[in-house]
């Protein structure tokens, strides 16, 4: 049924239907409730286009999904991430529109999203150095709220991040208290903002302690688990280290397999230490973790970004929010002082 076909049932216009339907203050408790009462009886549901005529926007939060060299859309960090924005859409009678394009047609994709009017914003993902989404996004007018953050860009933009920097500064510091010298970093694609920060993080601890970087002990690449089973295998085939820093539980979880292979015991032989999203899919939550880690839930990541975006359409142009979240580091059972 169309929303005309229901308002000429219910005798009103289509328009304070809409608005009824979709909580809109103008219109009065009862009317709202009488209304709701005759959709639930004859069947109707307000589509988007009628909730856009009601409310002045549209109530719908586009992704837009790069395939490049890796398909985010089955990775679990994203999946995780991609739930909270679900659940913080739900709470907020919000959708989530999904496009999926090659990496280099993003440009003509959030065009073609801000041009069909029935996407009130974007969340803007896996942000790089210099990345020239932002720019492009206020150019078109299209509200976004940037999951990271972006070194380079100039304006003014809302966005949410964990302080990548600070927490693996704070994580290698840890080993370094523990006594290692000879630490390790497996870290994501360093294109990536997030991962350039891990990296400085790690950098800068190592410095403040007088201790010399190698650069045979750090890699950058994607964050799975057959990536940090063949670097750990790389490491452990020559002067190995006595610690590693993994960017995600996934890698720290094919470090873990290499070493049992090799005959060694995680964190006697070797001290592990990863960043923890919190992975739905990848749980690291027992009494007494099984690795030690960074843990920042990135589902909350996710809920906020959409929170911020939904104020941001349902508010109308406002100054800039940023969240910077921090990590807590967790103890588990995968470091200890060097043998």
């Amino acid at each position: 049924m169309k929303l005309k076909d229901f308002a000429k049932l219910v005798g009103m216009s289509a328009t304070t239907v809409s608005r009824a339907l979709n909580g809109h203050p103008e219109v009065n408790a009862q009317t709202r409730a009488r209304l709701i009462a005759a959709a639930r009886q004859h069947g109707y549901q307000p589509n988007a286009h009628a909730r856009f005529l009601a409310m002045g926007h549209a109530s719908t939060i586009g992704c837009v999904i790069p395939i490049g060299g890796r398909n985010e859309i089955v990775n679990p960090i994203y999946a995780d991430f991609l739930a909270g924005v679900g659940e913080e859409c739900a709470r907020r009678r919000f959708e989530i529109n999904l496009t999926v394009v090659p990496e280099e047609e993003q440009p003509d994709a959030y065009r073609a999203l801000s041009s069909k009017g029935l996407i009130g914003g974007v969340i803007v993902q896996f942000p790089r150095h210099d990345d020239p989404r932002p720019a492009l996004l206020d150019r078109i007018g299209l509200p976004y709220v940037v999951h990271g953050r972006v070194t380079g860009h100039d304006g003014p933009y809302s966005w949410v991040d964990v302080n990548n920097q600070r927490a693996f500064q704070r994580g290698t510091a840890f080993l370094l208290q523990l006594g290692h010298r000879r630490i390790a970093l497996i870290n994501g694609d360093e294109r990536l903002d997030f991962a350039r920060r891990r990296r400085d993080g790690y950098l800068r601890a190592l410095a403040d302690a007088g201790v010399s970087t190698d650069p045979a002990l750090m890699a950058s690449g994607e964050m799975t688990a057959a990536y940090g089973y063949a670097q750990a295998r790389r490491l452990l085939g020559g002067a190995r280290p006595t610690a590693i820093l993994c960017a995600a539980t996934m890698i720290a979880t094919g470090v873990r397999q290499a070493v049992e292979e090799a005959g060694l015991v995680l964190g006697r032989d070797l001290s592990v230490l990863t960043f923890d999203d919190d992975l739905s899919y990848c749980a690291n939550r027992e009494a007494v973790p099984v690795f030690s880690a960074m843990r920042s839930p990135v589902r909350v990541a996710g809920a906020r970004c959409a929170a911020l975006l939904i104020d941001r359409i349902t508010g109308g142009p406002g100054d800039p929010v940023q969240e910077l979240l921090e990590a807590e580091l967790v103890i588990g059972r995968s470091t200890a002082p060097p043998a």
